[in-house]
């Protein structure tokens, strides 16, 4: 597994954390840490999404 494939599936782990900590207990802890959408937690939330799409890209390797 290369580098890159590596943090993207860190971070897609972290997101999906995040969401699980939303969706249960309405707690948002990216927004917590840095701010709610300040230009940090925007940072964050903006490579968990390209990480996302990244992981697709995963699906498909040998």
């Amino acid at each position: 597994m290369k580098v890159i494939d590596k943090i993207a599936l860190v971070l897609i782990i972290i997101g999906a954390i995040n969401w699980g900590l939303i969706g249960f207990f309405r707690f948002d802890l990216v927004a917590t840490l840095f701010g709610e959408m300040s230009m940090v937690s925007r940072i964050i939330y903006a490579l968990v999404g390209i990480s996302g799409l990244w992981g697709i890209k995963l699906l498909f390797d040998d």
